[in-house]
């Protein structure tokens, strides 16, 4: 008798455990409504303002978080502390994700900012003297787009085979008969050292940080149709999640595009 009163406290347990268990994988399946996106600092932070009002139309609440820094937004959606971010190109996501273990996917395409040389020294190309310090971008998909931008401007000549699969470094650079003095450094670096470069290639949310114009500044700059296109990325586990399409949505909703073409005159220009 008790053997029996125990087999059936033992069913009865074991229900409980698959009837919370069934419970809080459906609360995990559904939806949620707040979400936090890591974006850089400037015209991301410009830009998620209008997204999040037309988000929170569709009962999305997105809280920004700024980040200076490149290196960080994926770490940081990689851990768990931001459900999404929205700051990065195909080619810089393929580099981190392959160098740092990540499993961060796109979801949706958002602006292309093509790149450009600034100066504080010159007012055009052809004003760069023989042996001028150039900054250039010290991570490897950055420092890529700038040698094939200095290529474009014939300024140097790289191996083909760096062309042809995108990872140009310094050492790849078979030609420079100005004899540039290549200067690798952080992307958020190198508007602050633009007093001891003669050019440097700035990306466009830190070159409008630091109150350049893409249009009126830059002594060379990329072409509106590049393959640079940024994204927003989540974690592979989410990239089906209702929450991401909202996200995606929201961010490619008339109201914004309308403001990224108004507000950034040709700087930025809708990818999607």
């Amino acid at each position: 008798m008790h053997s029996a009163l125990h087999r059936r406290t033992l069913v009865l347990a074991t229900l409980a455990t698959a009837l919370l268990a069934g419970g809080s994988a459906f609360a995990q399946g559904a939806d949620k409504n707040n979400i936090k996106v890591g974006v850089s600092v400037g015209n991301g932070e410009q830009i998620f303002e209008v997204v999040r009002k037309v988000a929170a139309r569709d009962g999305l609440n997105i809280q920004v978080v700024v980040f200076n820094d490149y290196q960080l937004p994926n770490a940081a959606l990689a851990a768990g502390d931001l459900d999404a971010n929205a700051f990065q190109h195909q080619p810089f996501l393929d580099n981190q994700n392959k160098a740092r273990g990540f499993d961060i996917v796109p979801v949706g395409l958002t602006i292309t900012a093509p790149l450009g040389f600034y100066s504080r020294k010159i007012k055009d190309i052809a004003q760069l003297p023989d042996g001028a310090a150039v900054g250039i971008q010290n991570d490897p998909s950055n420092g890529n787009r700038a040698l094939l931008l200095l290529q474009s401007a014939g300024l140097v000549t790289l191996k083909p085979e760096a062309v042809r699969n995108n990872t140009a470094t310094p050492f790849d650079v078979v030609g420079n008969p100005r004899k540039l003095k290549l200067v690798p450094l952080d992307a958020a670096q190198l508007p602050r050292s633009l007093d001891d470069l003669t050019i440097a290639a700035i990306n466009n949310d830190y070159a409008e940080k630091a109150g350049l114009s893409l249009a009126k500044d830059a002594v060379i700059r990329e072409g509106a149709k590049g393959p640079y296109a940024n994204l927003i990325a989540v974690r592979r586990a989410d990239k089906d999640k209702p929450w991401a399409k909202r996200l995606v949505a929201a961010y490619q909703s008339p109201e914004v595009k309308r403001f990224i073409e108004e507000k950034f005159n040709g700087s930025l220009i809708p990818a999607f």
